[in-house]
């Protein structure tokens, strides 16, 4: 089994704008800052990616407090920050150079939204023959309206995505099974 980094996935301050809607797992931020100090803690890689949006009203727009990462998953000096202005953290930014010079193959996967940013990322990086991890409790989706103007929970967005991402792109466990596996 190759090293695995650990990548989080736009947790900023801008998922908290009213914008997103209500917001499921509030345990997420725990849970990442749970893998995070068992990575630092073995010296694994943690990748940092920012979303930095073209979109003027953002609230992941540079320049504004929704772009800056929230406190308790902040990136520690000397881990890698990636910045990217699409949905997949691959799509024009230098993530794949980033992984091969830290020799990795293996991708755990925690952040926001999980259906959006964290989806795209994974099944990409699925494409490129990457292996994908994704901690159920270390993600998290809002409520969502679909076309015809049914309501899903942000609960029953977050189950789909996992089950749709499950086996064929990604393995799904949680933060407490990863870190008892962790070397």
């Amino acid at each position: 089994m190759s090293t695995p980094a650990l990548l989080v996935i736009d947790v900023q301050n801008a998922i908290d704008d009213p914008v997103w809607g209500r917001r499921g797992q509030p345990e997420m931020e725990d849970r990442i800052a749970d893998l995070l100090e068992a990575w630092r803690a073995r010296r694994l890689p943690v990748i940092h990616i920012r979303h930095d949006s073209t979109n003027l009203s953002s609230p992941y727009r540079p320049g504004t407090a929704g772009n800056d990462f929230k406190a308790e998953v902040a990136p520690l000096p000397g881990e890698p920050v990636v910045d990217k202005r699409t949905n997949s953290a691959f799509i024009g930014t230098d993530l794949v150079d980033v992984l091969d010079e830290l020799d990795v193959r293996r991708l755990v996967m925690t952040g926001v939204l999980l259906e959006n940013s964290v989806e795209a990322t994974a099944r990409m990086a699925g494409n490129l023959g990457f292996e994908v991890v994704i901690p159920e409790d270390a993600v998290a989706s809002v409520d969502r309206t679909d076309r015809r103007g049914r309501h899903w929970p942000a609960e029953d967005v977050h189950a789909l995505t996992l089950a749709i991402l499950d086996k064929e792109y990604a393995q799904i466990t949680d933060t407490r099974s990863l870190i008892e596996a962790l070397p």
